[in-house]
Protein backbone atom coordinates (compact mmCIF):
# COMPACT_ATOMS: atom_id res chain seq x y z
CA UNK A 1 0.00 0.00 0.00
CA UNK A 2 1.00 3.52 -0.57
CA UNK A 3 0.05 6.53 1.81
CA UNK A 4 0.43 10.06 1.84
CA UNK A 5 1.70 11.85 4.79
CA UNK A 6 1.23 15.26 5.94
CA UNK A 7 3.19 15.58 8.75
CA UNK A 8 3.69 18.79 11.56
CA UNK A 9 7.46 19.27 11.08
CA UNK A 10 8.69 22.57 13.74
CA UNK A 11 12.28 22.81 14.68
CA UNK A 12 11.40 23.66 18.59
CA UNK A 13 9.06 25.82 21.12
CA UNK A 14 10.03 29.21 19.71
CA UNK A 15 9.91 27.70 15.90
CA UNK A 16 7.00 28.61 13.33
CA UNK A 17 5.63 24.91 12.20
CA UNK A 18 3.88 23.73 9.04
CA UNK A 19 2.89 20.79 7.49
CA UNK A 20 5.89 18.76 5.50
CA UNK A 21 4.15 15.90 2.82
CA UNK A 22 5.49 12.64 1.83
CA UNK A 23 4.79 9.59 0.14
CA UNK A 24 5.12 5.97 1.98
CA UNK A 25 5.31 3.19 -0.14
CA UNK A 26 5.55 -0.36 0.28
CA UNK A 27 3.01 -0.04 3.59
CA UNK A 28 1.92 -3.29 5.15
CA UNK A 29 -1.81 -3.52 6.33
CA UNK A 30 -0.34 -4.92 9.79
CA UNK A 31 2.23 -2.00 10.06
CA UNK A 32 1.33 0.71 13.03
CA UNK A 33 1.42 4.47 12.24
CA UNK A 34 4.60 4.54 14.36
CA UNK A 35 6.27 1.78 12.45
CA UNK A 36 5.08 4.13 8.62
CA UNK A 37 7.29 7.08 10.61
CA UNK A 38 9.76 5.31 11.27
CA UNK A 39 10.19 4.10 7.76
CA UNK A 40 9.35 7.57 6.37
CA UNK A 41 12.80 8.57 8.95
CA UNK A 42 14.59 6.08 7.16
CA UNK A 43 14.43 7.48 3.56
CA UNK A 44 14.82 11.11 4.98
CA UNK A 45 18.19 10.16 6.56
CA UNK A 46 18.98 8.66 3.20
CA UNK A 47 17.88 11.79 1.28
CA UNK A 48 20.49 13.73 4.24
CA UNK A 49 17.46 15.48 5.63
CA UNK A 50 16.60 15.80 9.34
CA UNK A 51 13.87 12.95 10.45
CA UNK A 52 10.58 13.67 12.17
CA UNK A 53 10.98 13.66 15.84
CA UNK A 54 8.28 11.92 17.72
CA UNK A 55 7.62 9.76 21.33
CA UNK A 56 7.28 6.28 21.75
CA UNK A 57 8.39 3.25 23.95
CA UNK A 58 6.12 0.58 24.89
CA UNK A 59 4.58 0.29 21.19
CA UNK A 60 1.90 -2.04 22.94
CA UNK A 61 -0.56 0.70 24.17
CA UNK A 62 0.51 0.03 27.86
CA UNK A 63 2.82 3.67 28.26
CA UNK A 64 0.59 6.48 26.40
CA UNK A 65 3.69 8.32 25.24
CA UNK A 66 3.56 7.73 21.53
CA UNK A 67 0.28 9.74 21.72
CA UNK A 68 -0.33 11.98 18.15
CA UNK A 69 -3.15 13.74 16.96
CA UNK A 70 -4.28 11.49 13.77
CA UNK A 71 -6.66 13.07 11.28
CA UNK A 72 -7.64 15.69 13.54
CA UNK A 73 -8.15 13.18 16.34
CA UNK A 74 -5.63 12.33 19.29
CA UNK A 75 -4.59 9.15 18.44
CA UNK A 76 -7.28 8.87 15.65
CA UNK A 77 -10.35 7.80 14.99
CA UNK A 78 -9.89 3.79 15.98
CA UNK A 79 -11.80 3.56 19.59
CA UNK A 80 -9.51 2.51 22.41
CA UNK A 81 -6.59 2.91 20.19
CA UNK A 82 -3.22 4.28 21.15
CA UNK A 83 -1.65 5.59 18.40
CA UNK A 84 0.82 2.89 18.54
CA UNK A 85 -1.67 -0.10 18.15
CA UNK A 86 -3.50 1.87 14.96
CA UNK A 87 -2.93 -0.12 12.08
CA UNK A 88 -3.07 0.45 8.66
CA UNK A 89 -5.36 -1.66 7.45
CA UNK A 90 -7.69 0.74 9.20
CA UNK A 91 -7.06 3.49 6.54
CA UNK A 92 -7.46 3.19 3.12
CA UNK A 93 -4.96 2.69 0.83
CA UNK A 94 -3.43 5.79 -0.92
CA UNK A 95 -5.10 8.25 1.33
CA UNK A 96 -3.75 10.97 3.01
CA UNK A 97 -2.93 11.30 6.70
CA UNK A 98 -2.55 14.12 8.72
CA UNK A 99 -0.09 13.43 11.80
CA UNK A 100 0.44 16.22 14.19
CA UNK A 101 1.23 16.82 17.90
CA UNK A 102 -0.95 16.76 20.93
CA UNK A 103 -2.12 20.37 21.25
CA UNK A 104 -2.72 21.64 24.58
CA UNK A 105 -1.27 24.78 26.34
CA UNK A 106 0.22 22.94 29.24
CA UNK A 107 1.63 20.90 27.11
CA UNK A 108 4.49 22.39 24.72
CA UNK A 109 5.73 21.29 21.41
CA UNK A 110 9.14 20.41 21.75
CA UNK A 111 10.03 19.81 18.38
CA UNK A 112 7.68 18.59 15.64
CA UNK A 113 5.30 15.65 16.73
CA UNK A 114 7.19 15.63 20.25
CA UNK A 115 5.57 17.33 22.90
CA UNK A 116 6.36 18.02 26.94
CA UNK A 117 4.13 16.07 29.06
CA UNK A 118 6.18 17.10 32.68
CA UNK A 119 2.67 18.91 33.53
CA UNK A 120 1.37 15.76 33.62
CA UNK A 121 3.83 14.25 36.06
CA UNK A 122 3.69 17.35 38.38
CA UNK A 123 -0.07 16.81 38.59
CA UNK A 124 0.98 12.89 39.66
CA UNK A 125 3.56 14.53 42.39
CA UNK A 126 1.14 16.88 43.56
CA UNK A 127 -1.31 13.73 44.57
CA UNK A 128 1.61 12.66 47.27
CA UNK A 129 1.25 9.12 48.82
CA UNK A 130 -0.66 6.87 50.46
CA UNK A 131 -0.50 5.81 53.96
CA UNK A 132 -0.07 1.69 53.45
CA UNK A 133 2.44 -0.37 55.07
CA UNK A 134 5.55 -1.71 52.53
CA UNK A 135 7.79 -4.90 53.07
CA UNK A 136 5.40 -7.94 54.64
CA UNK A 137 2.19 -8.64 52.51
CA UNK A 138 -1.16 -7.99 54.02
CA UNK A 139 -3.53 -10.77 54.66
CA UNK A 140 -5.93 -10.34 51.43
CA UNK A 141 -8.95 -10.09 53.74
CA UNK A 142 -8.07 -7.66 56.34
CA UNK A 143 -9.08 -4.91 54.52
CA UNK A 144 -13.02 -5.92 52.95
CA UNK A 145 -13.58 -3.87 49.68
CA UNK A 146 -16.97 -4.10 48.21
CA UNK A 147 -16.56 -5.89 44.57
CA UNK A 148 -18.10 -2.51 43.32
CA UNK A 149 -15.59 -0.65 44.83
CA UNK A 150 -12.81 -2.73 43.97
CA UNK A 151 -13.89 -2.27 39.77
CA UNK A 152 -14.80 1.11 40.08
CA UNK A 153 -11.04 1.63 41.22
CA UNK A 154 -9.70 -0.57 38.66
CA UNK A 155 -11.29 1.15 35.59
CA UNK A 156 -10.20 4.60 37.18
CA UNK A 157 -6.65 2.74 37.69
CA UNK A 158 -6.80 2.34 34.06
CA UNK A 159 -5.85 5.51 32.92
CA UNK A 160 -2.12 5.58 31.47
CA UNK A 161 -1.87 9.55 31.51
CA UNK A 162 -1.05 9.84 27.99
CA UNK A 163 -2.83 13.52 28.10
CA UNK A 164 -5.24 12.32 24.75
CA UNK A 165 -8.18 14.29 27.60
CA UNK A 166 -6.53 17.65 27.51
CA UNK A 167 -5.38 17.48 24.34
CA UNK A 168 -8.82 16.44 22.74
CA UNK A 169 -10.58 19.17 24.96
CA UNK A 170 -11.67 22.53 24.53
CA UNK A 171 -10.19 23.47 27.12
CA UNK A 172 -7.39 21.55 27.60
CA UNK A 173 -8.69 20.46 30.77
CA UNK A 174 -6.82 17.63 32.72
CA UNK A 175 -10.15 16.93 34.66
CA UNK A 176 -10.68 13.65 33.34
CA UNK A 177 -6.78 12.62 34.27
CA UNK A 178 -6.70 14.08 37.66
CA UNK A 179 -10.46 12.53 37.88
CA UNK A 180 -9.18 9.09 37.47
CA UNK A 181 -6.26 9.23 39.90
CA UNK A 182 -8.27 10.81 42.52
CA UNK A 183 -11.28 8.28 42.11
CA UNK A 184 -9.12 5.36 41.93
CA UNK A 185 -7.84 5.72 45.14
CA UNK A 186 -10.82 7.54 46.88
CA UNK A 187 -12.86 4.44 46.16
CA UNK A 188 -10.46 1.98 48.19
CA UNK A 189 -9.64 2.32 52.25
CA UNK A 190 -5.88 2.70 51.36
CA UNK A 191 -6.93 5.99 49.78
CA UNK A 192 -8.98 7.77 52.63
CA UNK A 193 -6.51 9.49 54.72
CA UNK A 194 -5.24 11.76 52.58
CA UNK A 195 -7.83 11.90 50.20
CA UNK A 196 -9.08 15.82 51.15
CA UNK A 197 -5.35 16.89 50.63
CA UNK A 198 -5.01 15.24 47.91
CA UNK A 199 -7.75 16.42 45.97
CA UNK A 200 -7.32 20.06 46.74
CA UNK A 201 -3.79 19.72 45.52
CA UNK A 202 -4.08 17.83 42.45
CA UNK A 203 -7.20 20.70 41.58
CA UNK A 204 -4.89 23.56 42.39
CA UNK A 205 -1.89 22.10 40.88
CA UNK A 206 -4.44 21.77 37.59
CA UNK A 207 -4.91 25.62 37.58
CA UNK A 208 -1.35 26.35 38.29
CA UNK A 209 -0.19 24.45 35.04
CA UNK A 210 -2.35 26.35 32.92
CA UNK A 211 -5.39 23.57 32.03
CA UNK A 212 -8.46 24.65 31.59
CA UNK A 213 -12.23 23.49 33.62
CA UNK A 214 -14.08 20.61 32.26
CA UNK A 215 -16.93 22.15 30.38
CA UNK A 216 -18.83 18.91 29.98
CA UNK A 217 -18.32 18.43 25.92
CA UNK A 218 -17.06 14.94 26.57
CA UNK A 219 -14.23 14.93 24.05
CA UNK A 220 -12.04 13.37 26.72
CA UNK A 221 -13.78 10.11 27.18
CA UNK A 222 -14.12 9.56 23.52
CA UNK A 223 -10.30 10.08 22.48
CA UNK A 224 -9.29 8.23 25.90
CA UNK A 225 -7.50 4.67 24.45
CA UNK A 226 -8.62 3.12 27.79
CA UNK A 227 -12.13 4.38 27.59
CA UNK A 228 -12.06 6.10 31.10
CA UNK A 229 -15.59 7.46 31.87
CA UNK A 230 -16.86 11.02 32.17
CA UNK A 231 -18.75 9.78 35.89
CA UNK A 232 -14.71 9.93 37.25
CA UNK A 233 -15.02 13.91 36.99
CA UNK A 234 -18.10 13.96 38.66
CA UNK A 235 -16.46 12.11 41.36
CA UNK A 236 -13.20 13.98 42.02
CA UNK A 237 -16.02 17.31 42.30
CA UNK A 238 -17.74 15.28 45.21
CA UNK A 239 -14.79 14.63 46.64
CA UNK A 240 -13.54 18.51 46.11
CA UNK A 241 -16.49 19.37 47.49
CA UNK A 242 -15.99 17.13 50.86
CA UNK A 243 -12.46 18.32 50.98
CA UNK A 244 -14.21 21.52 51.47
CA UNK A 245 -16.28 20.65 53.84
CA UNK A 246 -13.72 19.28 55.90
CA UNK A 247 -11.40 22.26 55.53
CA UNK A 248 -14.52 24.27 56.69
CA UNK A 249 -14.80 22.20 60.07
Amino acid sequence: MEFRLRVWRQAGPDAPGGFEEHVVREVKEDMSILEVLDQLNQDLVKEGRDPIAYESDCREGICGVCGLVINGVPHGEQRKTTTCELRMRHFFPGQTISVEPFRAGAMPIIKDLMVDRTALDHLIHSGGYVSTRIGSSPEANTIPVAKQDQEEAMDAAECIGCGACAAACPNASAMLFIGAKVSHLAKLPQGRPEAARRVMAMSGRMQELGFGNCSNHYECQAVCPKDIDVKFISRLNREFIKALFKKRN
